[in-house]
């Protein structure tokens, strides 16, 4: 009897052992396929990284630096420089137009190479991004309804004025810091709507949107003088220094064969 009851606690063993044996098997498979998954994953990530493609983030509101052709193509001096660095780095530009607090977002995740939206350099960008050098100067300038009469000035701007902005521009802080009552819109041509239906006291922006503006707007008329003077610049991931290397290559040598300001003109003079 108790031989038949070792025999059975030997076979009884012998399952637990197999059962074991093939536990740990199956451990083992699905450690190995996980590790293989993510070896597999990070070589899909890094293949989206080495795609060919260089992905510019853009707000196309901003004439002539960004605009649409057709209401689809993006076109404008950014998108020219913009091409001139892919050609030189040997890849396909790619453009995503988005809201322009969206498109400073999308570099500071990585979603995004670099963005360029007739973008400003401050302090508090600094922080968060890193920026190219310098590559065009622009006045910020006051546009108002005609005969309005109430802001006839640059210096008008000041306390209580309503005024339209671009969202997350220099324009919308400026105002903001000497207490206007600001308005801030996505689009320029939102603005314009509502400075024409007597919402707005003024719009603020810069020189050469505002006279494309203008130009498309009869009711609308641009102030003699300026609030102030403001610099754009081309802003990629905090870090980022060889693809900022690469792109102050290529923008110092469009400043300095004057392709930028060609650039300009062939926009402003569409």
């Amino acid at each position: 009897m108790k031989k038949i009851v070792s025999l059975v606690c030997v076979a009884a063993l012998a399952v637990s052992m197999l059962a074991g044996c093939s536990s740990k098997k199956e451990e083992t498979k699905a450690a190995e396929t996980t590790a293989a998954a993510t070896e597999e994953s990070a070589g899909e990530t890094t293949a989206a990284k080495d795609s060919g493609k260089l992905v510019m983030a853009t707000e196309a509101g901003f004439a002539p630096y960004e605009y649409t052709e057709d209401g689809k193509t993006v076109v404008g001096v950014d998108v020219d420089i913009a091409n001139e660095i892919a050609k030189a780095m040997g890849k396909e530009l790619e453009i995503q137009n988005m809201t322009f607090d969206g498109a400073l977002l999308a570099v500071q995740q990585g979603t995004a190479d670099f963005a360029a939206a007739g973008i400003s350099v401050t302090p508090e960008r600094q922080e968060l991004m890193d920026f190219s050098i310098e590559y065009a100067t622009s006045k910020q300038v006051v546009v108002v309804k005609k005969d309005a009469g109430k802001i006839t000035a640059p210096e008008d701007v000041k306390e209580g004025t309503i005024a339209g902005v671009q969202m997350g521009t220099t324009a919308d802080y400026y105002c903001q810091d000497i207490a206007c009552e600001v308005k801030q819109f996505n689009k320029y041509a939102e603005a314009a709507m509502e400075l024409n239906n007597g919402k707005l006291d003024c719009i603020v922006m810069d020189s050469l949107p505002a006279e494309q503006l203008v130009a498309a707007n009869e009711n609308l008329e641009i102030l003699d003088g300026e609030l102030f003077t403001d610099k754009y610049a081309i802003a990629v991931k905090k870090g980022n220094t060889e693809l900022l290397d690469q792109l102050n290559e290529v923008l110092q040598k469009l400043v300095d064969e004057g392709k930028v300001d060609e650039f300009t003109i062939n926009h402003t003079t569409k």
